[in-house]
């Protein structure tokens, strides 16, 4: 049977690849490993965080699927940065590691599009530089006009622990203590180097993940324990809260000890990351070090924070957030043992690291296609990313895109100023990675437009109009936009009696007037949401403006497209450096081509005037 979209692995990225696929109309095929490694929480249980959360609500509103479902599978909910401003607000929920993927894998059955095969996929079939299909590691063949990688971590994968190096994929099995004994996955081992055959730069990266511990040997009296908030929240802009406030979980907060960097120092020669043991050990991720690389790095902290975090209603791990590690198991054991409150701690699974293959993302167009095969889609890990959020906002991007394709129409190719998806993907094609990229507030140079609160503002839109967000909920978010406008010109009607007769809208941009303060006067009872995102427009209107009239500046030069066939080399007084860069990344814009390493304003100026000669002769 001949497939239009072939996704490969079934982790966050995958899912939301498969998913857009067959929402669009596609019969699309889902090849991964196992079952029950669809939308598995191989690390931390959580879903959202700094920035990350905004991705998550940047999903829902294209028509994605994570919000939904951690809505309905949390234990605790968070707005981080509340007492801050707009601009860095975001959710973090606390999942739970079994109805996470369990509630997904029932979505993608129940979808009639959708085909899942438990297969690794070993090659792929290309003729002319287009994609024809995928080759399992049976020999069986199958054909399809798209093909979406979502590998993940699963490329020519090794688990490394000490001295030991394993080749495996990340562990699925919560419940086993001995590495050895759990139910590690089938790694990918053929598709690294076929990929290299047909012309893709790869690059080595690892990541890891902490000890699990036994709930019921810890003394939480030693910690201190952080409840969800008092708020109800969302991440899905159409659903009502599923939990509440009471029956959240709570977490616990600890620190590391001098005894602990003591443990850690004294043991370096044993970690897999500083004993030597492995050549050519691929980059960890700088945002989220193992505790070997905070002690190392920063000597003259005295302690460091750590979280204790339930995994699951349904068994006793607790994942110790912080405490990432590839020491071997007797030194883990005396590291954990030096914690307050875990003096007596029982580890229920022993941390590791795992090391991986990823391609070089600059071989990627900005729609998440690869430049080297037509038709060939790659998002998650597998470029470079880490992170359930970022793989599952570029699964969505592929799956549109890859569709798109499949209709003969534009990609649909979210800007800086409009998404930190956006934002993500236009890091990864035009920058590239060294390590594990992962998403912060400051990358985002227009970030007070991408706010947790106006997700649906900025994409809903865009959902709607590539098939992905339905007339109900399209009328749903106009309805919104109307009675936004309606606050805020009934604002500017509306007088307030003080020392100046101000109106209302005036009134509210002071520091200590609220809209609560307000609202009464409104005509009619506005949604809370509304009111909130009239007040914040109306406090921060300055900030916004100007923040908009630099993104319509950049927006200008991301509308001055560059030929694809343009010979850099002809260019004359083009910077060498420059002349490099531009033609390993081919850039698609102006806008582009300013933001890549090595490429200067006056670069940008030369290529302008050859632009103008070159017009004029074609």
């Amino acid at each position: 049977m001949k497939y239009e979209v072939i996704v490969v692995g079934g982790g966050h990225a995958g899912c939301e690849a498969v998913l857009a696929c067959a929402n669009k109309g596609h019969k699309t095929l889902l090849v991964t490993g196992s079952k029950d490694t669809i939308a598995m929480m191989p690390c931390n249980p959580s879903i959202g965080g700094s920035a990350k959360g905004i991705v998550v609500r940047e999903i829902d509103a294209l028509g994605g699927y994570m919000g939904k479902v951690a809505d309905k599978t949390l234990i605790q909910m968070k707005m981080l940065n509340s007492s801050k401003g707009p601009a860095v607000r975001s959710l973090r929920a606390q999942g739970d590691k079994i109805t996470y993927p369990k509630e997904m894998l029932r979505i993608i059955e129940e979808n009639k599009n959708i085909d899942i095969q438990e297969e690794i996929v070993e090659d792929l079939i290309v003729e002319n530089n287009k994609i024809r299909g995928i080759k399992l590691s049976t020999g069986k063949e199958i054909m399809c006009d798209a093909v979406i990688l979502t590998t993940g971590t699963y490329m020519r994968s090794d688990i490394l622990v000490g001295e030991k190096r394993t080749s495996s994929g990340p562990i699925s099995n919560p419940t086993e203590k001995d590495l050895s004994k759990t139910k590690a996955t089938r790694p990918s081992l053929y598709l690294s180097k076929n990929l290299e055959k047909l012309g893709f730069k790869l690059i080595r990266l690892k990541t890891g993940t902490p000890p699990r511990i036994k709930r019921s040997t810890i003394d939480f009296s030693k910690t201190k324990r952080e409840d969800g908030d008092s708020k109800l929240y969302t991440f899905s802009f159409d659903d009502a809260p599923y939990y509440s406030i009471e029956s959240q979980e709570p977490c616990y907060l600890t620190y590391t000890t001098k005894e602990t960097h003591k443990i850690i120092r004294d043991n370096l020669s044993r970690s897999s990351m500083y004993g030597g043991f492995h050549e050519n050990l691929g980059t960890g991720p700088r945002y989220c070090p193992s505790i070997e690389d905070k002690v190392v790095r920063f000597a003259d902290k005295e302690r460091h924070q750590l979280f204790l975090e339930p995994e699951s209603l349904y068994y006793d791990d607790i994942y110790l957030q912080g405490f990432s590690t590839s020491m071997p198991y007797d030194v883990q054991e005396e590291m954990v043992h030096s914690l307050p409150g875990l003096e007596k701690a029982k580890i229920l699974r022993y941390a590791y690291a795992i090391e991986y293959d990823a391609i070089d993302s600059r071989d990627l167009k900005q729609s998440l296609e690869t430049k080297i095969i037509e038709n060939l889609f790659t998002a998650g890990q597998i470029n470079g990313t880490s992170g359930y959020e970022e793989a599952a906002g570029q699964g969505l991007i592929a799956g549109i895109n890859a569709s798109l394709k499949l209709e003969n129409k534009d990609p649909l190719i979210l800007k800086r100023d409009e998404a930190y998806i956006g934002v993500l993907i236009d890091d990864l094609v035009t920058k590239g990675v060294k390590d594990p990229y992962r998403l912060l507030t400051s990358r985002a140079e227009y970030r007070l437009l991408l706010r947790h609160d106006n997700a649906d503002l900025r994409l809903r839109k865009y959902g709607y109009e590539v098939g992905l967000i339905n007339e109900k909920q399209y009328n749903k978010l106009l309805n919104k936009e109307k009675n936004i406008e309606k606050i805020l010109q009934e604002l500017k009607e509306i007088k307030i009696k003080d020392e100046k007769n101000i109106n209302a809208y005036d009134y509210l941009k002071r520091t200590e007037v609220s809209i609560s303060d307000i609202k009464e006067k409104l005509s009619e009872k506005f949604d809370e949401v509304e009111l909130e995102q009239a007040e914040i427009i109306v406090k921060y209107e300055g900030y916004i403006r100007k923040t908009k009239k630099e993104a319509e500046k950049m927006r200008k030069l991301e509308n001055k497209k560059i030929p694809k066939d343009i010979n850099y080399d002809n260019i004359p007084n083009l910077a060498s450096e420059a002349r490099i860069k531009l033609k390993e990344i081919r850039p698609e814009s102006f806008g582009q081509a300013l933001r890549i390493s090595g490429v200067n304003p006056s670069d940008i100026s030369i290529l302008s005037i050859y632009m103008k000669r070159y017009f004029n002769e074609n």
